[in-house]
């Protein structure tokens, strides 16, 4: 398995960070969105998706085109 994680930064919002969520990851709600980045914020990071390769990579660049901050893909 595959992990996206997204890292806290100073430049996006609470409500940018869900909606970037919501919008690329399968299943992932606005109010999931916001829960995600609550733990972001306070934690630093989250793994907001895990799975096959391929789709880790295709979320993690569009995660990152839309501006959040993104650790290395990492094997787990």
């Amino acid at each position: 398995m595959w992990r996206v994680v997204v890292l806290n930064d100073s430049h996006n919002s609470f409500e940018g960070v869900a909606f970037a969520l919501a919008s690329v990851l399968p299943g992932v709600t606005y109010d999931q969105g916001m829960t995600m980045a609550n733990r972001i914020h306070h934690h630093g990071l989250a793994i907001v998706w895990a799975g096959h390769l391929e789709a880790a990579e295709l979320y993690w660049e569009q995660l990152g085109a839309r501006g959040l901050t993104l650790a290395p893909l990492e094997q787990g």
